[in-house]
């Protein structure tokens, strides 16, 4: 599969080095391919590139969007996402760790909205990055919440959190993304308020 990974930061460079891990053809997309940070990144992902965000986007069939949520808008509606799958990783987060958006609208809703031709689902937001590359907690595997409103583009999505070890719950349409964006602030708060640290996960179980 041939992915774009658009973020550098935690998010975006442990997706794309564990989904080339995997197989998948994986693109970084980013505002200075020469710099040194993305020549350091490159060392550690096998196969992998790194291109301006338009040419990741374009020569790519999936789109993960892992960057701050103050710099998703500008970059969506700069791209041509038409056909596209895009996962939305992002969280839209205020100073003082609150939500800048909720209850009515939600990140991947914004993003849908400046993207009207992308197929948006939200994934990936509800777990720290350093568990991307081990979610197996104990006898459990880490649940992952999907949403969307392309059964397509949900199972695509699907498909790479599994291969990552997730268990996947389709958690139903992309409005599902205003409770999902609070359950990543809750691990947040869990995580680094509270005092639980970052080796911890949601399970959804079942009787």
């Amino acid at each position: 599969m041939k992915l774009a990974i658009i973020g550098t930061g935690n998010v975006g460079a442990g997706l794309g080095r564990l989904l080339a891990a995997k197989g998948h053809d994986v693109t970084f997309g980013v505002r200075e391919p020469q710099s040194s940070k993305v020549a350091s990144l490159l060392e550690q992902v096998s196969g992998a590139v790194a291109v301006r965000v338009k040419d990741a986007i374009a020569g790519s069939d999936v789109i993960v969007l892992a960057v701050p949520w103050e710099a998703a808008e500008g970059i969506v509606k700069a791209a041509d996402l038409d056909g596209k799958v895009l996962v939305d990783a992002t969280n839209p987060i205020a100073p003082g760790l609150e939500l800048a958006l909720g209850y009515d609208t939600s990140a991947a809703e914004r993003i849908a909205g400046w993207a009207p031709g992308a197929r948006v689902v939200k994934a990936f937001n509800t777990i720290g990055a350093n568990n991307l590359e081990n979610p197996r907690f104990g006898d459990e595997n880490a649940t992952m919440f999907v949403c969307g409103d392309d059964a397509g583009a949900k199972a695509v999505t699907s498909q790479l959190a599994e291969e990552l070890g997730f268990e996947v719950v389709d958690a139903g349409g992309l409005a599902s993304a205003r409770l999902l964006e609070p359950v990543a602030m809750l691990w947040i708060r869990l995580a680094l308020v509270e005092g639980w640290g970052r080796d911890i996960a949601f399970k959804l179980l079942r009787r």
